[in-house]
């Protein structure tokens, strides 16, 4: 058995709470490694957070400006090399389809560090991501260890309706966040994928704290559950409007987009259903994209929804936003929507989607200027590429 295999065998064999201590041991063993190290990205995506026994003992790293951040947000093995015969640092993407989760940090001798094992260490990184994927279903540890404050119980609820918060296929990429990462309670966002198309749902619910999350919770899992019975998006659409209404007669509603993309044509069909709003970058031009608006989902007893077509062309981006992002206002009272989120949009096109939705938070803040945010702000980036 070779080396690889060993780590992963033992990887697949290691208790949930283990992966950390069974990765460090392996590669010490195999590797001859010095020291290895493992930091989970934070909510906020702004820092990285060494997993060890909590309550956290060692200081976090922050993403901007250091060399596990360098390696985070390409995405790309990052080596820190030392004096002459000193050893080397090699900091790994831990990624699951797209799905940045954190770094794996390996301490190496010099002459033990050359591309084959640099390029090994990488799918042992990624073998590591789809571990902690499944070891989270039976312990909480990689959850904490992404914590760099407590989540309020809205966010907790919200943090754990999402697929993730980014994904790549051959097709697409996508990049999405929530803010305020530890206290969100309206936003949202889903996308399921199969063989054929994509589909993608962005929500912006009614009210504030735990109302507003069980709202948006009652509509993810009705749109799931018409989703995964095979139904068209009309019905998806319709199915959700009857749940929120013949829960809460009306008193309150939640605002969708609701999209579905045929990954071998492009061909979309979108249900605009209240406030979210949706962006395209063509060309080097950014634009909003108008559609009709619909009754949000609740709002009437039995509304009839209907879907319109649009067409992603290989190379566009779409942006998806919600009103905690596109009606904040400067100062001097000019919309974010007017002028500086399509300046944004242009500023940040050749960032992938993953590191997309941050930068345009950040230059959101600078927007607001002192005002606190009093509202959720949701951004979804997607890069559509198309089937060859």
């Amino acid at each position: 058995m070779d080396r690889f295999m060993a780590v992963e065998r033992a990887l697949r064999t290691s208790a949930p709470h283990a992966l950390l201590d069974t990765v460090r041991n392996a590669l010490i063993g195999r590797y001859t490694a010095c020291s290895v190290d493992l930091l989970m990205a934070d909510y906020a995506m702004t820092i990285l957070q060494p997993v060890d026994a909590l309550p956290h003992t060692a200081a976090p790293v922050a993403i901007n400006g250091s060399p596990e951040g360098r390696a985070f947000g390409a995405q790309q093995p990052h080596i820190e090399t030392g004096a002459d015969g000193e050893p080397v640092t090699v900091h790994l993407p831990v990624s699951v389809r797209g799905d940045r989760t954190g770094i794996l940090s390996v301490r190496l001798p010099a002459d033990a560090c050359d591309a084959d094992v640099v390029r090994e260490l990488g799918d042992i990184a990624e073998v590591l991501g789809h571990e902690i994927v499944v070891a989270e279903r039976d312990t909480d540890l990689y959850l904490q260890a992404r914590r760099a404050d407590r989540l309020t119980l809205a966010a907790e609820m919200q943090w754990q309706l999402l697929p993730g918060r980014s994904c790549s296929r051959p097709e697409y990429d996508i990049g999405a966040q929530l803010e305020p990462a530890y206290a969100i309670h309206g936003d949202n966002f889903d996308w399921s994928a199969s063989a054929d198309d994509l589909t993608l749902t962005v929500t912006n619910g009614m009210g504030e704290g735990i109302e507003a999350a069980l709202l948006t919770s009652l509509a993810i899992n009705a749109l799931r559950n018409a989703r995964r019975a095979g139904l068209s998006l009309t019905d998806q659409a319709c199915l959700a409007d009857q749940a929120v209404y013949g829960h809460y007669q009306g008193a309150v509603h939640l605002s969708m987009l609701l999209l579905r993309f045929d990954l071998a044509t492009g061909e979309t069909e979108i249900i605009d259903a209240g406030s979210p709003r949706m962006w395209r970058v063509r060309g080097g031009k950014a634009e909003p994209i108008e559609l009709d608006a619909q009754l949000p989902l609740g709002m009437a007893e039995d509304t009839p929804y209907s879907a319109e077509r649009f067409r992603a062309e290989p190379g566009d981006r779409l942006l998806f936003v919600s009103d905690g992002v596109y009606d904040v206002t400067s100062p001097s009272g000019e919309r974010y929507s007017e002028r500086a989120l399509t300046r944004a949009m242009t500023s940040t096109r050749l960032l992938p989607p993953s590191q997309v939705p941050r930068a345009v938070l950040h230059e959101l803040s600078w927007h607001r200027g002192p005002t606190a945010a009093d509202d959720d702000a949701m951004i979804l980036c997607l890069d559509w590429r198309g089937r060859p």
